[in-house]
């Protein structure tokens, strides 16, 4: 971040920048290009009017860049702000999951509340204890050290023709009740799955995975990412 960004950040309530930013990258790094202000009041639990002084003052920062009439993206100073937070998060997810054993449904909820704490040092020691990895328990990928990000591509396991196989890559967080089902089913990032049944008008879907068939209704198909080409 350049030393202008950095001084007028610092003036900034740290957590709710980092929030701020973790937020719009989440909302434009799946492919959008602006992240509109009901978007951000919807993701963070907050009223539009808050967002919109908030946009404002990460604006005069340096760290978005407002799109008229579309909403805001993220600068090269702001994108950085997102990766050191992500990569603080994901790390927690990943330390807490492996090393605390604590659920996956539940790792995502305890990072929210430490990553505004965490040190880099300590950031980094957590990621050499762990050796160095790519992706957390949801299979995200990790910034580095360097805090650069590689997003692979990947497509929904709804959008697969029954006879695909693909390899369970990424699911989203965001619901709890979702990865603890997937967790009672025995379904985990990684597992190789192939498509057996589709039921037409939005159905449920049908997977085997191993010698198990599960039945999984749209919106986890939906939720649920694979990489197609494996």
């Amino acid at each position: 971040m350049s030393p202008a960004a950095t001084r007028k950040s610092e003036a900034l309530p740290t957590a709710a920048v980092e929030d701020y930013a973790k937020a719009i990258y989440s909302l434009t790094g799946w492919g959008e290009e602006t992240a509109s202000t009901n978007d951000l009041a919807e993701r963070l639990g907050v009223k539009a009017g808050s967002v919109s002084a908030m946009i404002k003052k990460l604006d005069e920062a340096g760290l978005v860049e407002r799109v008229p009439y579309h909403g805001v993206r993220l600068t090269a100073d702001g994108t950085r702000v997102a990766m050191a937070v992500l990569r603080r998060h994901r790390l927690l997810e990943l330390f807490l999951a492996e090393v605390l054993d604590v659920p996956w449904e539940r790792v995502h909820d305890e990072a929210e509340v430490l990553e505004h704490a965490l040190s880099e040092d300590l950031t980094d020691l957590i990621s050499a204890k762990l050796g160095e990895p790519d992706f957390d328990p949801h299979g995200d990928p990790i910034p580095d050290r360097d805090l650069e990000i590689v997003e692979t591509e990947t497509v929904a396991l709804a959008g697969l023709a029954p006879g695909d196989v693909a390899r369970f890559v990424r699911v989203s967080d965001s619901n709890p009740e979702m990865l603890a089902y997937l967790s009672e089913c025995g379904i985990a990032v990684g597992d190789r799955l192939e498509l057996v049944e589709r039921q037409p008008f939005d159905g449920p879907i049908t997977v085997k995975i191993g010698d198990a068939s599960h039945v999984l209704g749209l919106t986890l198909a939906q939720a649920m990412r694979v990489d197609h080409t494996d």
